[in-house]
């Protein structure tokens, strides 16, 4: 005898983008890569939305924090941010937050890259920004509440804005940094 099953009900779930990865590679060791990675003060050279860091009075013992104050068109608005990881030459990254709601990790992860068919690394470096979403719960619907009224973005929109600016963010990383160390881009 067969017994009843459960209601078939459809729930449309909404899957939503919590991180983001892009990468390039470097033509310069990964000590020069992190050392204009982890100087946050020359992120509005590379990010197309960063346009100024301030960076905070250090405290002793306690994490760099910097404000960062950024743009989309005409809208313009700061966050806080507290650098999480400083792991030279491996990995940078900092927590934004916004009126004291939590936003974003962003980071860079850097190796040194060993180009295919060789078994040794060059002087070049493969980096790879990242970003992780941490607008959830309660408290994430205020934040985006906060991001469609102050950046103008959704938060589906949020993650076409941020993929389009770590592209240009690595792009223009990749020219900064191979044009002071005077080096080429490997093929």
């Amino acid at each position: 005898m067969d017994k009843p099953g459960p209601a078939h009900t459809r729930t449309r779930t909404r899957t939503r983008t919590r991180e983001l990865r892009e990468s390039v590679i470097i033509a310069a060791p990964p000590e020069e890569v992190y050392a204009s990675i982890s100087d946050v003060k020359r992120m509005p050279l590379w990010s197309p939305e960063c346009v100024k860091v301030l960076l905070l009075p250090r405290r002793s013992e306690s994490r760099p924090s910097f404000i960062g104050f950024n743009r989309n068109g005409l809208r313009h608005w700061f966050t806080l941010c507290q650098v999480t990881t400083a792991d030279a030459p491996g990995e940078f990254a900092f927590r934004v937050s916004v009126a004291g709601l939590p936003i974003a990790i962003w980071g860079f992860r850097l190796r040194h890259h060993v180009p295919p068919h060789t078994a040794a690394a060059t002087g070049s470096t493969h980096v790879t920004q990242y970003w992780h979403d941490l607008r959830q719960g309660p408290f994430g619907a205020v934040a985006d509440l906060l991001g469609r009224a102050v950046a103008g973005t959704s938060p589906a929109a949020r993650v076409r804005v941020n993929r389009a600016g770590m592209i240009t963010t690595l792009h223009r990383l990749k020219h900064s940094v191979e044009d002071a160390a005077g080096g080429t881009t490997p093929q």
